[in-house]
């Protein structure tokens, strides 16, 4: 008997942790919706502002502009995007061995910007110089958030602290799928000359290099921004497929402990049966 509560008490355990993960899926779907919807429409802005700068990045006088001048890299950032929360599958594994790999490689001094506390408790137990970190961002980033951190990053870019800012975020592709990536932010990167592609030429109004300096703090921003929208919606995907997974399996394990329950069940009442039967013959025979 005290194996059959157990398997019931199991059961129920498990039952309620099933539902836990039911709902934690719903609203992971629910929100995700909403940030997949952000995701698409900051996109063409996004690229079209990085195609825009990129061009004006080439004008004769563009490498004057401290933004844009590359110059030799002593020490690098990396801005970690990840999670504050857990549950959410590899989503914060692949990003966390992804930076760090890069910081492994280094043959120079690097830093990292955090974003998100799971980052934070990984790395600062780690021999690695903390830039700055920011916990607590919620499920809808904010553009003043993105503004706050494209503006430390461009001083930090500026001040000469480091050399070069790259950002290392999950890209959304789809609901069952990101790619975590790295992509550098300062000094502006343009577009590469591929052999046959071809070139359009734009009138701009002002001049590029009044345009140019407008626009590279929108550009930052932005870039920012998106990669700040493009990782709340692959931690809230992960989240999903994550918790979807589990409510599956807790699914799974409850059949198979009914079905062992029913087994020691039937087998106790067979005992009993064998019990009751013996004892009978007994008085049988004593009679």
């Amino acid at each position: 008997m005290s194996n059959l509560r157990e398997i019931k008490r199991r059961i129920r355990a498990i039952s309620n942790i099933q539902h836990v993960t039911g709902a934690m899926k719903m609203v992971a779907a629910a929100r995700l919706r909403r940030a997949q919807s952000q995701v698409w429409a900051a996109r063409p802005y996004a690229q079209k502002t990085a195609e825009v700068a990129g061009r004006l990045a080439l004008s004769p006088n563009a490498q004057t502009l401290p933004l844009v001048a590359a110059r030799e890299v002593k020490k690098r950032a990396y801005v970690l995007f990840v999670s504050d929360k857990g549950l959410a599958g590899a989503y914060n594994a692949n990003l966390i061995h992804l930076a760090e790999d890069r910081l492994l490689k280094e043959s120079q001094p690097a830093g990292l910007v955090i974003v998100g506390r799971k980052g934070l408790q990984y790395f600062r137990r780690r021999s690695v110089e903390i830039l700055k970190y920011y916990i607590e961002i919620g499920d809808q980033p904010d553009l003043s958030l993105a503004r706050e951190l494209a503006r430390q990053l461009m001083d930090m870019f500026l001040s000469g602290q480091v050399d070069e800012v790259n950002l290392i975020y999950a890209r959304f592709i789809s609901a069952l799928r990101n790619i975590p990536q790295v992509e550098r932010l300062l000094p502006i990167e343009t577009p590469s000359s591929v052999e046959g592609t071809e070139t359009v030429d734009y009138i701009y109004e002002p001049e590029p290099m009044e345009v140019l300096e407008a626009i590279l703090p929108r550009y930052c921003e932005i870039k920012v921004y998106q990669a700040l929208l493009e990782a709340k919606a692959s931690e809230l995907s992960a989240r999903m497929v994550a918790m979807e997974g589990a409510t599956k399996n807790s699914g799974e394990m409850i059949e198979k402990l009914t079905l062992s329950f029913n087994k020691a069940r039937q087998a106790a009442i067979t005992t009993e049966l064998l019990e009751v039967a013996t004892g009978a013959e007994a008085l049988k025979a004593q009679g």
